[in-house]
């Protein structure tokens, strides 16, 4: 479970399209915290308290809690939307999160020791079919990253979900429980070249010793020459 984020924000005047842009001129980023069976807070956010998690790996997994004029609240960001130009953060959302709340989060998967598997050593390709997996789980349960260990692995071998270390406060949202996470694929250059032997070239002569072709049906055999 990663650390939790302090982020520092105040109440809003209003809220709408005219409070979010008087945010904005203020130097602030618009935002709402919703959920919990409670009414939403309009609130405005330091840009320095949030623009660096923004760019983390995993920052939708992350807690964090928001100081809003000496009241903190506990919260999951759930949606960002910046600007098609300068890609600044416009607007976020907040999940507020209780003590019971269960929550679907996407976790991200790591691999380490690629040095150690023989296959990749001899030009395998990690071919990762799962970057991320979706999990159920309460905020204080959420795992920072699935992590998988390539020691060993060989040319063939593919990883599963079952070899990951799943805490059993974490349910898998999938429906295939023993999903294919990755697996150790043949060099792309020798597979290419395989295919390329078995595949004919394209106007190739006919091999020695084979026959012609027979005429087409209904054609006309050659007149003999006139002596």
């Amino acid at each position: 479970m990663a650390e939790t984020t302090k982020v520092v924000a105040k109440m809003r005047d209003r809220a709408g399209k005219g409070g979010a842009r008087s945010s904005r001129r203020d130097g602030l980023i618009p935002a709402v915290i919703y959920g919990d069976k409670q009414p939403p807070v309009m609130i405005a956010v330091e840009p320095k308290t949030i623009e660096r998690e923004l760019h983390k790996e995993g920052y939708f997994n992350h807690l964090m809690k928001i100081a809003v004029d000496g009241t903190d609240f506990d919260v999951l960001p759930r949606d960002v939307q910046v600007d098609p130009v300068t890609d600044k953060p416009l607007h976020l959302d907040f999940l507020r999160i209780g003590p019971e709340s269960i929550i679907t989060v996407q976790v991200p998967v790591h691999f380490r020791n690629e040095l150690a598997s023989p296959g990749i050593k001899r030009g395998g390709v990690l071919n990762v079919v799962l970057h991320e997996i979706t999990v159920r789980t309460k905020a204080s349960s959420i795992p920072e990253y699935f992590e998988v260990d390539l020691t060993g692995l060989e040319i063939g071998h593919s990883i599963h979900m079952s070899t990951l270390n799943i805490p059993e406060s974490v349910r898998v949202v999938t429906r295939d429980k023993n999903a294919t996470v990755a697996s150790i694929a043949a060099p792309t250059v020798a597979r290419e070249a395989a295919a390329t032997e078995a595949a004919p070239a394209d106007g190739a002569a006919p091999a020695a010793g084979a026959a012609a072709a027979a005429p087409a049906a209904g054609a006309k055999a050659p007149a003999p020459a006139k002596k």
